[in-house]
């Protein structure tokens, strides 16, 4: 009996001495792996195990230790919350902090600019080109009637609806994901000028169509509401848009040299020198801009304009003078 105090001293002593030293481990593993390191890109894949997860950490250097990776991971319930994405991270943050950023989500965004004006096309081959998507699995989508349908747009396609913006998108996103957050932010604009579009009575569909032609037309802001203003004069008086941009949207292929065959061909639905009203759907993405001075247009008299070859234009009220404009800006030019 005598040996009992001795003995429980001892295993007391070993006892404190695995403490001890399992918080010395402890602290040690969870610390950051290098305070001085670059931060990385590292790829969480779909269904990837934690334990998975946490080796990979440790051989590329973003923590001491995996297994005090998944122990962290446990102990703190986030096994099952894991996020999936590329996410940046640094040896100079502790594991707490990276298991924090994958488990929230916080994946690397990359910056692409869809500008005013871009196709459905163009805007496919830009997002493929920031490494966001396929520009052919894009453009399926997008011509989808079924896509359009459910991000509630009206029309068959996409054209015109993918809003022209610079964004900041993870990449993994799928074509679907993409084309919603960018449909998304054209649906904000709409729904601020719905109740002007409703006023003189046009659709969605019409409003945004009209704006992909001033679009087109004009990159000068200040010319936007008045040459929508020429568009619904001329609507009024039912006669035709004659509007280049329209009968260049609908040649397959177009070469940049536009003919006079082209504007009397009969079989381009969206030739406006041959049809009346609006082609059968937008032909871009307009702005911000555009589609508000479709509900908004200056108050003029104007049925005509000609470019002055500086990104302006001469706009007319009476035929006579367009010609003298046409005259003096273009045909004059071309001698």
């Amino acid at each position: 009996m005598k040996y009992w105090p001795f003995a429980l001293g001892g295993a007391g002593l070993v006892l404190v001495l695995l403490l001890v030293f399992g918080l010395m481990w402890g602290q040690r593993a969870l610390a950051p792996a290098d305070p001085a390191g670059e931060s990385v890109l590292f790829e969480v894949s779909p269904g990837e195990s934690l334990g998975s997860i946490a080796l990979r950490l440790e051989r590329e250097g973003v923590v001491r230790n995996a297994r005090a990776v998944v122990w962290l991971a446990r102990w703190q319930e986030l096994a099952g919350s894991l996020q999936t994405g590329e996410f940046r991270l640094s040896p100079a943050d502790t594991p707490d902090q990276i298991l924090a950023r994958i488990s929230e989500g916080r994946v690397e965004t990359y910056e692409v600019s869809l500008p005013e004006g871009f196709t459905l096309g163009q805007i496919a081959e830009r997002l493929d080109a920031a490494g966001l998507v396929d520009a052919a699995e894009f453009t399926r989508v997008a011509r989808d009637p079924e896509t359009a349908a459910r991000l509630g747009v009206e029309g068959d396609t996409l054209e015109g609806y993918l809003f022209p913006e610079t964004y900041r998108l993870p990449k993994g996103m799928t074509a679907e994901e993409v084309a919603e957050v960018l449909v998304e932010q054209l649906l904000v604009i709409w729904r601020e000028i719905e109740p002007k579009a409703k006023a003189i009575d046009f659709s969605m569909k019409e409003t945004v169509t009209l704006a992909s032609i001033i679009e087109k037309e004009t990159g000068a802001a200040k010319e936007r509401p008045i040459i929508a203003s020429v568009f619904h004069n001329r609507l009024r008086r039912g006669m035709r848009l004659e509007t280049d941009p329209t009968v260049i949207y609908g040649i397959p292929d177009f070469d940049g040299n536009l003919k006079r065959r082209h504007l009397e061909d009969e079989t381009n639905s969206y030739n406006t020198y041959r049809i009346f009203g609006l082609p059968p759907g937008p032909i871009a993405s307009p702005g911000a801009d555009a589609l508000r001075a479709v509900v908004d247009p200056a108050e003029t008299d104007y049925l005509y304009f000609v470019s002055k070859n500086d990104g302006t234009h001469v706009f007319s009220s009476r035929y006579t003078d367009h010609e003298d404009a046409v005259d003096r800006y273009q045909r004059r030019r071309s001698r």
